[in-house]
């Protein structure tokens, strides 16, 4: 009963902004918000920080702000870019179509990345070989 109680009360509090893959990310967004003076409170960090491979079964890592600091944390993670940028700070272009929507992406495209994915599963770490490349929202190419 305490437990339903809870979660009811910590639901009317409290406001999903944002879940992320990793705590890497969503530390970023954090430290953003909290310095435009909004308190933010994580949640399943440490479950996907001890194995990152649950990330996907948890739904991510999870942040929450007061119900009335929502419409203003919204504000300010709209501001930051979701897409890569290069050295000058500006948004890539991709060069096919010209469109700012670039990515980074991993690849496995050759023998030694391939290994050393099946290797990185058995042993349960992420993979510590792979390569970068950029990759177009709007048309899907890749390039370097």
């Amino acid at each position: 009963m305490t437990e339903i109680l809870h979660k009811e009360l910590s639901e009317s509090i409290f406001k999903l902004i944002g879940i992320y893959q990793y705590s890497s990310e969503a530390i970023i967004f954090k430290g953003k918000l909290e310095s435009e003076g909004i308190e933010v409170f994580m949640r399943d960090n440490n479950t996907v920080d001890a194995n990152p491979m649950y990330s996907n079964a948890i739904g991510g890592v999870k942040l929450f702000v007061r119900n009335e600091d929502f419409i203003e944390g919204s504000r300010i993670i709209s501001q930051i870019s979701t897409y890569s940028l290069n050295e000058e700070n500006q948004l890539i272009k991709c060069p096919k179509c010209g469109v700012e929507q670039i990515n980074m992406v991993t690849s496995i495209n050759d023998l030694k990345s391939l290994l050393s994915f099946v290797f990185s599963l058995l042993i349960v770490v992420i993979p510590f070989y792979s390569k970068h490349k950029y990759k177009c929202n709007k048309c899907k190419f890749e390039f370097n």
